[in-house]
Order: structure tokens, then C-alpha cells, then sequence
């Protein structure tokens, strides 16, 4: 993902939002989006699986489109907003996929769950009421080592419903 032209970088520093706090980081090429995001700024709720942009499990919200943040340099998010799986919540009140992954009990070990949440956030900021196609397609990608698909896919038509009544909300 190149840059959108808005680039901010002070030296050999980059500056980008990530769960909506502006953040500045060191700018060395060596350096993937995972890596900043788990080990340097502590945010250990994206996952490292694969680490080849396989397994979805490291997906993380890149204005807005779902992105493997292990295959993704630090240098691409300068100027842009990132958002991780702790990004969605405010406060106590779940996003409404995350609502709906509990109430579907859409995980067993957890490990894919971050990464499904965010594949199925990007999906319903575009296409609020998808098909079982287009959540397929969707989540394509993403390796959940339990095999809980099924419930998965049952998660995003419940965050669907969720976030087109008056009480839900997908942002």
C-alpha cells in the first residue's frame, strides 16, 4: 500500500493515528506494521500467526480496508489512521462484531478472532447488509485453527443485523 500522498515524516521519524491517538515512530525499513504495533507501542491484541501474510490473524484496519500488518512496512501507514482490534471498543461498549462474536460464540482458542473482527468490520463499513457470498469472500483469508467457521460466518450476519438497528453502530 503506497502512501496517499499525505505522508508525514520529521526526520527519520513517521507519524500516523492509531486507534485515533496521533503516534510518532522511528522510520527503519527492517520495521513491518505488526512489529511497531505489538512490540513497540504494547498492543498485543493483533496477533502474530504466520508472519507471511497467510493466516489473517495479524489484520489490522488501514483507513478503513482490512490489512496484514505483518506483510505491511512501517514507512506505508505514515499520515494514515490505523486501527487494531483494541481501537473498535469504546470503553465497555463492544463494536457490534465483537458483540456478535460473543453472542455467537464465534471463537474457541481466540487466536484468529482479532483478525476475523477486523476482516468483518472492513466488510460492513462497505457493504452493511452482504450476502453469504460476500462475508465468504470477505473472510477468505483468514485460517481459524479450530475450524469455526460456521459460527464465524453466523457472527457477521449477526453483527450485520446489529449494526443496522437503532441501537448498533459499525464506525
Amino acid at each position: 500500500m503506497p502512501g496517499n500522498g499525505n505522508e508525514r515524516r520529521t526526520g527519520q521519524e513517521i507519524r500516523f493515528r492509531l486507534n485515533g491517538v496521533e503516534r510518532s515512530v522511528p522510520l527503519r525499513p527492517d520495521r513491518n506494521l505488526l512489529y511497531v504495533v505489538r512490540e513497540e507501542l504494547g498492543l498485543t491484541g493483533t496477533k502474530y500467526g504466520c508472519g507471511e501474510g497467510e493466516c489473517g490473524a495479524c489484520k489490522v484496519l488501514v483507513d478503513g480496508v482490512a490489512t496484514r500488518a505483518c506483510k505491511t512496512p512501517i514507512g506505508e501507514v505514515a499520515g494514515r489512521s490505523v486501527t487494531t482490534i483494541e481501537g473498535l471498543a469504546n470503553g465497555l461498549d463492544l463494536h457490534p462484531v465483537q458483540r456478535a462474536f460473543l453472542e455467537a460464540g464465534a471463537f474457541q482458542c481466540g487466536f484468529c478472532t482479532p483478525g476475523m473482527i477486523i476482516a468483518a468490520v472492513s466488510l460492513l463499513q462497505r457493504v452493511p447488509a452482504p450476502n453469504e457470498a460476500e462475508v465468504r469472500a470477505a473472510m477468505d483469508g483468514n485460517l481459524c485453527r479450530c475450524g469455526g467457521y460456521l459460527r464465524i460466518l453466523e457472527a457477521v450476519e449477526r453483527a450485520s443485523r446489529l449494526a443496522r438497528s437503532p441501537s448498533g453502530r459499525i464506525r
